[in-house]
């Protein structure tokens, strides 16, 4: 089993560096860059800033001269037409796109293994101490969500087994095809009108993690508030991410109650309960525990954008979508790299939970 873990290490170092390369070649190919970003920003006062760093160029020859060195700088940014072609220059070095692009891949790839960030173009910030900052919110996202998740899909997913066909499997059925079927925002917009003061009730709060003040408020009523702001987020979350997992676990149990094995212990006379609790269910359960890992992962990183959005919920969610927005490579890459890795051990870790709910599993004995 070591061996095979050390494998899986050493597999995620090229599996991380290509899902680097290809985001990062995709995105500096894309229009927009920061620096198109930047002048946008200074439309309005391009030209005081254009004085302030060509002021004291000198004679009209050095302006010139500085002109010609600087090339067509201007002509690869949109918006830069008319500008100081050493103002350009000066936002690459600040960008780093005086570099070519192998050596800025290289550069960055470099600080990454030693978990050097960098810091944000247009937030002045250690992505580190930002990411930091979102987290708490997100991490409580998809806690809450996935556990929540896993409480009522496997339950009712084991009950509609039980009764599979029976009228409560039918209208089970229909409840978590509903719930399929509408996307989580839509979900989360109808609970704001009827339940956020919206149309209807003005039961639960709008936005927020937290009440103004929570920090002065007593511990139980601390609780309290933050449980009350995170009702409907997680609601909204919960409603679109059940079905899948019930009908998952629904199937699991139905292939193994029938069984040979089932059959044998439930004509030895074991009851139900025994037979379902203490022969199907580590089977049964095989996929559905193992892939805990991995449905927390997509849950926390991929699931939370719109909810965090409509909720106004600052988390990681809503950073990694500004910054996409803004071209904010530093925070952009720095993210992926993270969650890349962080996925690519969540992977491992799935596989070694299906090792632990079923030792009969050896992936030692593979040779992939």
């Amino acid at each position: 089993m070591l061996a095979y873990i050390v494998r899986r290490l050493l597999l995620i170092v090229p599996t991380l560096i290509g899902i680097m390369i290809t985001n990062f070649v995709i995105v500096q190919a894309a229009p927009g860059g920061p620096i198109e970003q930047m002048l946008a920003q200074l439309e309005g006062t391009a030209v005081e800033a254009t004085a302030r760093i060509g002021g004291s160029g000198g004679e009209g020859g050095q302006q010139q001269a500085a002109t010609a060195a600087a090339g067509d700088a201007t002509s690869r940014y949109r918006g830069a037409r008319g500008l100081d072609p050493r103002f350009i220059e000066e936002l690459e070095r600040q960008f780093g796109f005086d570099k070519p692009l192998h050596e800025r891949f290289l550069q960055m790839m470099g600080n990454y293994l030693v978990f050097d960030f960098g810091t944000s173009y247009f937030r002045d910030r250690r992505v580190v101490d930002l990411v930091l900052e979102k987290m708490p919110v997100s991490i409580s996202l998809g806690l809450w969500t996935t556990l929540i998740v896993y409480l009522i899909s496997i339950p009712l997913g084991i009950r509609k087994a039980v009764k599979d066909g029976s009228r409560f499997d039918v209208w089970s059925s229909a409840v978590v095809i509903v719930g399929y079927a509408i996307p989580s925002f839509l979900f989360a917009v109808l609970l704001i009108v009827v339940f956020a003061g919206g149309r209807y009730l003005a039961w639960f709060p709008l936005r927020g993690l937290v009440s103004d003040g929570w920090a002065f408020m007593p511990w139980w009523q601390q609780i309290l508030d933050y449980l009350w702001h995170m009702t409907l987020p997680v609601a909204a979350m919960v409603v679109g991410g059940f079905a899948g997992l019930t009908m998952l676990t629904k199937n699991s149990f139905l292939e193994e109650i029938n069984k040979q094995y089932v059959v044998t212990a439930r004509a030895k006379g074991l009851t139900q309960g025994r037979v379902l609790y203490g022969h199907v269910f580590r089977n049964a359960m095989l996929i559905v525990i193992a892939g805990f890992p991995g449905a927390f992962i997509g849950i926390l990183f991929t699931g939370s954008l719109l909810i965090e959005v409509i909720f106004s919920l600052d988390g990681l969610g809503l950073l990694g979508f500004e910054a996409a927005i803004n071209r904010d490579y530093p925070v952009m890459f720095a993210t992926l790299y993270f969650f890349t890795l962080v996925g690519l051990l969540m992977n491992l870790v799935g596989d070694l939970a299906y090792v632990a709910v079923d030792p009969r599993i050896d992936f030692e004995a593979r040779r992939t």
